[in-house]
């Protein structure tokens, strides 16, 4: 009798101490389904800028016209050469070992006029018919973004984004690639990051096409937008996914927002933030309208600013019918964290979303900085953008679809960026385990060092190293593709 007591006594200790251990996130293994990815985009890494059928996209007339607009006066003309060296690039991702590759189609190369019922370039046609064909054939899924900033130029010249046009342009080009690459490709984006496209092409001028027209543009830009990814949602709901099985969803970028300080004001600062940021765009994709505050609040100030109607646009009841769930998952576009507060909007003389929204953020002097000016290392934040998002959305799967730390020059033995994935993945599985939030999968940004918009090639957040100086756009590993790569293999964090 006493040897049995003795025995459960030892086994509730092994069990207590087992807990213990699990209950440390270094220790967690990946749930059994989660998966992991890379990803790049078409503009930053393809090259090939006239070759094969392809015209200039909006990045691509900008940057001719003005190198001024770019740090080192870059561009992506060659960029990574991904247009001759997507075999290699495949062979890297196969041998990192992750299960999917996430990657943008260039539009214009595609359709080079980029206009509903232009001519299909066969070429294009062939170029991600070869990289999707040699992903599968190496047991990696395909993960495709219909849009990832670079307009048609031939579209941007009739308005672009402020053109309402541009929604049936959009979804005859995504009918296109759904016809041409959907038997394949399983997982579709509509869009990465409305808020760059918009505020920061329409309404900053701080990316293309580099319009200053803040407070008007930028709404226009994203209802449309969010217009076009809805419709393109609903013909692949009804038109292909009977057939071909597979799922649409959406990348927004959040770079979560903090309350400065713990009083309510920053507290109400911060959600406004993330209301004005994310829910921006997020918000009508679940429940078919924007955040009430940002419909109230600009409502309010347009009428004060002696407008006859708000400056947000409005969706009609259809829209809105459309909209709303249009989703099958969320892109989830995460890097680092600011701190909120309020300031009233008297500090902006003139309409602005920055007015509309009327808080200032900040980074902690504690916090460490990359070697991009905007991004600190914050990982909690992961954890608490991830808690925020299923507390306002029901929870929705979400795939992290961006994540990544940026260097300069070539160091190869870039412990930054391990710790910074270790430590963000740590989050990610407090997130999954603690709070229970339905999180699908880890995307690395990036595979390799690219053309990093308006910073050139100045910011490195490769896994691989790329000798641009060099023709040859020579790969190297950094030490980071070694430690991901064990991430993938063992499926739980590395002892560091």
């Amino acid at each position: 009798m006493i040897y049995f007591a003795k025995m459960i006594f030892h086994l509730l200790i092994y069990n207590l101490i087992l807990q213990i251990a699990l209950s440390e996130p270094n220790n967690y293994s990946f749930p059994e389904n989660f998966i992991f990815g890379v990803a790049t985009a078409s503009y930053q890494i393809e090259g090939g800028w006239n070759e094969g059928g392809r015209t200039e996209s909006t990045w691509d007339y900008q940057l001719h016209k003005n190198p001024d607009l770019i740090v080192d006066k870059s561009n992506g003309d060659v960029a990574c050469d991904s247009y001759h060296k997507w075999k290699e690039d495949v062979q890297l991702i196969k041998n990192l070992g992750v299960n999917f590759y996430r990657f943008s189609i260039s539009w214009s190369r595609i359709l080079p006029q980029g206009f509903k019922g232009s001519e299909i370039n066969q070429e294009g046609v062939t170029y991600y018919n070869d990289l999707i064909d040699e992903l599968v054939s190496k047991g990696i899924e395909p993960y495709v973004t219909i849009f990832h900033w670079d307009t048609p130029q031939a579209l941007e010249s009739q308005g672009g984004w402020l053109n309402e046009s541009i929604i049936d342009d959009y979804t005859y080009y995504a009918r296109v690639l759904f016809t041409l690459y959907g038997d394949r490709v399983k997982t579709w984006i509509t869009f990465n990051e409305f808020h760059q496209i918009c505020e920061e092409g329409y309404g900053l001028a701080k990316k293309a096409p580099f319009e200053n027209l803040t407070g008007v543009a930028d709404y226009q830009c994203g209802h449309q937008a969010l217009l076009a990814h809805s419709r393109a949602y609903r013909i692949y709901e009804q038109e292909f996914k009977p057939i071909q099985g597979g799922n649409v969803g959406v990348v927004i970028d959040s770079v979560y927002g903090a309350p400065k300080t713990d009083s309510e004001l920053d507290k109400n600062a911060a959600e406004l933030q993330m209301q004005f940021d994310f829910g921006w765009f997020f918000n009508p994709i679940v429940y078919g309208n924007y955040p009430q505050v940002m419909i109230d609040r600009i409502d309010e100030l347009s009428k004060r600013e002696g407008y006859n109607t708000s400056r947000l646009p409005k969706f009609s009841d259809n829209e809105i019918e459309t909209m709303k769930g249009s989703f099958d998952f969320l892109g989830l576009n995460h890097y680092t964290t600011n701190l909120c507060t309020l300031i009233g909007s008297n500090n902006f003389p003139n309409p602005s979303h920055a007015r509309d929204c009327s808080v200032e953020t900040s980074a902690d002097p504690s916090w460490k900085p990359s070697a991009a000016s905007w991004l600190w290392y914050v990982p909690w934040g992961m954890r608490d953008v991830l808690v925020w998002i299923k507390e306002h959305y029901n929870n929705p799967p979400v795939l992290i679809t961006e994540n990544g730390w940026a260097t300069r020059g070539k160091r190869l033995n870039d412990t930054d960026r391990i710790e910074y994935i270790q430590n963000y993945l740590s989050e990610v599985l407090k997130a999954i385990y603690e709070d229970n939030c339905n999180v699908l999968g880890y995307t690395a940004w990036s595979l390799m060092d690219n053309f990093e918009w308006t910073r050139g090639y100045t910011e490195k957040f490769g896994l691989v190293h790329v000798d641009f100086n060099d023709p040859n756009r020579t790969r190297t590993p950094r030490q980071s593709y070694s430690f991901y790569q064990e991430i993938v293999r063992t499926r739980r964090l590395v002892n560091k």
